[in-house]
């Protein structure tokens, strides 16, 4: 995409192409009052692309300039339709913006698409701006007068307060310099987006360039985009490559957040993609189709419903929506459940807009992409009401606190949004998380210290019950303590606890003596002479703890103390040798290095049967005392 001649249904790549970082503007305003008129004269270039829109002489869908202001700086223009027919579209133009230009003509004054556009503009959180009165040369002073106080009195209270308004005419320049100069400082007043997050652009349009193949366009609004990235499609999520960006028409390395950006893409057709789709890092989000909000109505008498099936208008997306009452906060103003009809890729903060068929009642904020459902509703407007006044910090530490063994750092940036320096960087800050690297998991500190206690008084009821065993098994700790925990969290646990002592698979206090009755050490005699006596041949497990002389399960434990200790030692799972027997095999194979021999030579050497030889040398090929070599054995 290098050639300034090429043209997309009439207009030149560079044409479609806008924005550099800093400041993205959108028009706004009723029909008919010049908006479209008003960007040629600022930039030269005709964003009316449609047979239909130059047949017609009204705008129908997005257009898009560029404009290099008196001091050198760049903004990306996107002129919206001012018809009420064409409401989505001006919907999805504006959700990237950062400021608005809002334009009344001088002739007619503030009309109802005027008020609507201006409400959206606030819905949506755009917080600068300035006005322009235009067709000033078609009327007198008295009407630009009373233009002006229309407006001034529509913008009071508002982020347009106190904002310029700037009378001009696009046919005869008239206050074209001063309206650029306006634009000058609006725009250095607005600091960069940052560029350390998410790359996230949400596609506007998607078309077939030739020479190219597929092209996608949209303002980045977080993060940075380069020329070889993969980017993963939501929410079809499927990935594919960015052969070349191009930013002002030019092609560029990469596009930054707040830049009108056009991306090449290689292994998709344009058809495949529509206006809402939304273009992100791979493996990093996910879409959802449950989010709670914080609503403000624009007419207070959808506010007291319950439920009600609306039209959301998110990023450059539209969908149906069932949007439920959770809790009113003031006549204007609800915290309210939305379900959307189809999957988006939707982050905390994100803003959007409610319509009905022909007019816009409410907007607001995403307070949670993916809200637990099994909660009451005064919970759920209390958890609500939390999170949205909550800092980062807090946010992190909420949302680990609700999940029983803490959050993965990966399930957290699908939570947030956020980088995962970013969340490592709010947990290490925090000392009521603890991040545990090994796991990528951030756990809190209170839930942490409650099962390690839960451990030491667990132990000491295991010590007072079975004061013969050294410790406790550690997978019996996972069974009673740690039901639905990971098995490595569960050793995170078990860590750095003073009080306790883990040695290989036994845990146990760290002031732990075994100690041993006089039945248990008669007990612990007669289980090591049963296998001392048996040599090559030792009984079942089962058949020598019945025989330890006391019951079966206190006799198990004395058992696992021998082997531990090495007394005995366990070849198989239900094999366990007098650790005499090991020894006076070690001693002899090992005046034989290098010798090979076979299962029958081994089995006339000890005189035992199958049954015990086979276990025995695989537990010595485990040992390194022997080798197999298809059916002889070397020893090492």
């Amino acid at each position: 995409m290098t050639s300034e001649t090429i043209r997309h249904n009439g207009a030149r790549m560079s044409d479609i192409l806008n924005g550099k970082g800093g400041l993205v503007l959108g028009t706004a305003g009723h029909i008919d009052h010049g908006k479209t008129t008003l960007v040629r004269a600022l930039t030269g270039i005709e964003t009316d692309r449609l047979t239909e829109e130059k047949k017609r002489g009204i705008s129908i869908d997005l257009g898009f300039a560029h404009l290099t202001l008196p001091d050198q700086r760049r903004v990306a223009l996107i002129d919206v339709p001012g018809h009420e027919r064409f409401i989505k579209n001006m919907l999805a133009g504006v959700g990237g913006i950062d400021a608005v230009l809002l334009v009344v003509a001088a002739d007619e004054g503030v009309k109802p698409q005027t008020r609507e556009h201006f409400d959206i503009c606030r819905l949506l959180g755009v917080t600068r701006g300035l006005v322009a009165l235009t067709k000033i040369d078609s009327v007198r002073q008295e009407s630009i007068a009373a233009a002006t106080s229309q407006v001034q009195a529509l913008c009071a209270g508002s982020f347009l307060e106190g904002a310029p308004v700037i009378p001009v005419s696009a046919h005869s320049g008239q206050g074209l310099d001063a309206l650029r100069t306006s634009l000058a400082t609006l725009s250095s007043s607005i600091p960069g987006r940052s560029t350390s997050g998410f790359a996230r652009l949400p596609v506007d349009r998607s078309f077939t360039m030739q020479g190219f193949g597929t092209v996608v366009t949209g303002t980045l609004w977080s993060g940075e985009l380069k020329t070889g990235d993969t980017v993963e499609l939501h929410p079809l999520r499927e990935r594919f490559r960015i052969r070349g960006l191009q930013v002002h028409g030019k092609p560029v390395a990469s596009s930054a957040a707040g830049q009108r950006t056009a991306v090449n893409l290689v292994g998709v057709e344009a058809h495949q993609i529509r206006r809402g789709f939304v273009l992100a890092p791979p493996e990093t989000f996910e879409t959802t189709q449950i989010v709670d909000t914080r609503l403000e109505w624009l007419d207070a008498k959808y506010a007291t419903r319950s439920r009600q099936t609306l039209h959301l208008h998110i990023g450059t997306s539209e969908t149906m929506a069932d949007v439920r009452l959770i809790q009113t906060v003031t006549p204007a103003q609800t915290l309210s459940r939305v379900s959307v009809r189809e999957p988006l890729l939707i982050l905390p903060g994100d803003r959007f807009v409610l319509r009905i068929p022909n007019a816009t009642i409410a907007g607001g904020f995403v307070i949670d992409a993916f809200p637990p459902i099994r909660l009451t509703r005064a919970k759920t407007a209390e958890r609500l009401k939390t999170l949205a006044e909550a800092d980062d910090m807090a946010r992190v530490e909420l949302l680990v606190a609700e999940s029983a063994q803490g959050r993965r750092l990966a399930n957290l940036m699908r939570l947030t949004g956020w980088t995962q320096p970013k969340i490592r960087q709010l947990a290490e800050a925090n000392p009521r998380l603890i991040l545990y690297e090994a796991g990528q998991r951030i756990v809190s500190s209170t839930w942490l210290a409650q099962k390690r206690q839960q451990v030491i008084k667990w132990l000491e009821a295991f010590h007072a019950s079975n004061p013969a065993a050294k410790g406790a098994p550690t997978h019996q700790i996972r069974s009673v303590l740690m039901s639905g925990v990971e098995p490595g969290i569960t050793d995170f646990i078990l860590q750095n606890i003073p009080q306790i002592r883990v040695e290989g698979e036994l845990v146990a206090l760290t002031q732990h003596q075994a100690q041993l009755n006089p039945e248990e050490i008669r007990a612990r005699d007669r289980i090591e002479q049963i296998y001392r006596d048996a040599g090559f041949q030792p009984p079942s497990m089962q058949d020598a703890l019945a025989n330890g002389g006391i019951a079966p399960a206190r006799a198990r434990a004395i058992l696992e103390a021998l082997v531990k200790d090495g007394k005995l030692v366990r070849i198989a799972p239900d094999m366990i040798f007098h650790g005499s027997v090991l020894v006076h095999i070690r001693k002899s194979l090992a005046s034989q290095k290098g010798r090979r021999f076979s299962v029958p030579d081994f089995k006339s050497w000890t005189q035992i049967s199958r049954k015990y030889a086979i276990p025995l040398l695989e537990y010595l090929d485990r040992q390194h005392v022997t080798r197999r070599d298809g059916d002889m054995r070397i020893v090492l």
